[in-house]
């Protein structure tokens, strides 16, 4: 019983550094491009990596907020964020790259807003949306300090690869699959969808009354 408790939850930190690193590389990658300092990029960095799970705690009152009582958060941003503007030549492809690891932490951010907003005890509803929210914000925040229109404003298949990973889970949470299934799931879902809208072009219709 003590082993079904914790696994979940050592997953769940896992999975959540796994898309603190994507989010750090996608951050450093765009503020290196755009000629920014070593304190930038760590401060671009820090933004795409964090900014939405703030948000989410701030919104679901969960306090201290997380990355304040567990300073790894900090260290693996920074030391990542540090590695990769050394290595920042290797990356000659920086739109392909930052897409690649966008949709990383993309996937990541969802499953654990989601999860951690089910935790709260609020509506489907509602965690779909801090699900959205902790992946989409921290990057919103990116392309606004480094004077881009951010990617989930361009008809990009963004928020929806995030709702339907969500509803995905939701779905098979009611037939009884597996929590640490489901979780996988979900995030090969949103994953798999974003990276198939980048390959194919997929974006959303724009609605427009006809004159």
């Amino acid at each position: 019983m003590v082993n079904d408790l914790i696994f979940p939850d050592i997953l769940l930190y896992l999975l959540d550094m796994v898309g603190v690193i994507a989010c750090a590389i996608a951050g450093t990658l765009l503020a290196q491009h755009k000629g920014f300092d070593i304190a930038g990029c760590i401060l671009v960095s820090m933004v795409n990596a964090i900014g939405g799970g703030t948000l989410r705690d701030m919104v679901l009152d969960r306090h201290p907020l997380f990355w304040m009582t567990d300073l790894n958060y900090v260290i693996i941003i920074t030391v990542t964020s540090l590695i990769l503007q050394i290595f920042f030549h290797l990356y000659h492809k920086i739109d392909n790259a930052l897409k690649l690891f966008d949709a990383i932490g993309l996937a990541a951010f969802s499953v654990i807003g989601f999860k951690v907003a089910l935790t709260q005890d609020v509506s489907p509803v509602i965690a779909i949306m801090m699900g959205v929210w902790t992946a989409i914000i921290g990057g919103m925040l990116r392309d606004i300090i480094c004077n881009e229109i951010p990617l989930v404003l361009q008809r990009e298949i963004y928020i929806t690869a995030s709702i339907a990973g969500s509803v995905t889970y939701l779905i098979l949470q009611h037939f009884g699959v597996n929590a640490g299934i489901n979780e996988f799931i979900m995030l090969i879902i949103i994953f798999a969808v974003r990276m198939l809208a980048l390959k194919f072009d997929w974006h959303l219709p724009s609605i427009r009354l006809v004159a």
